[in-house]
């Protein structure tokens, strides 16, 4: 299993849409007996928080999210945790809105301190 999330900052290595999560969000995870929960803003994004669980190296959440333009959204996302080579965390993750059409893949990595 990879390492924990706990105190973890995330963020993507490429833009979505604009206007929605891109480079500039960071996601700040905290992890709990099975349990995932994260803050996150920057970019299109004014602030956003996320909810979920963890079984074994597989999160499965719900998000909502304010951007810069006092739109809300919300969807749902399962990702696959893995630890990259030089010892950071990577997310692999399909996601889909619930509150309007469409859906995706992306990719989130732990920041570089």
């Amino acid at each position: 299993m990879a390492r924990s999330l706990d105190g973890l900052v995330l963020s993507p290595v490429a833009d979505q849409a604009p206007g929605q999560v891109g480079t500039g969000t960071r996601f700040a995870y905290r992890e709990l007996d099975g349990r995932i929960w994260a803050d996150y803003a920057g970019g299109g994004i004014v602030h956003g928080h996320l909810v979920g669980t963890r079984e074994a190296d597989v999160l499965d959440f719900r998000y909502v999210q304010l951007t810069r333009d006092g739109a809300t959204a919300s969807g749902h996302c399962v990702s696959t945790v893995t630890d990259l080579p030089d010892g950071r965390v990577r997310l692999d993750e399909e996601w889909e809105w619930e509150s309007r059409e469409g859906s995706g893949t992306s990719v989130v990595e732990e920041a570089l301190s």
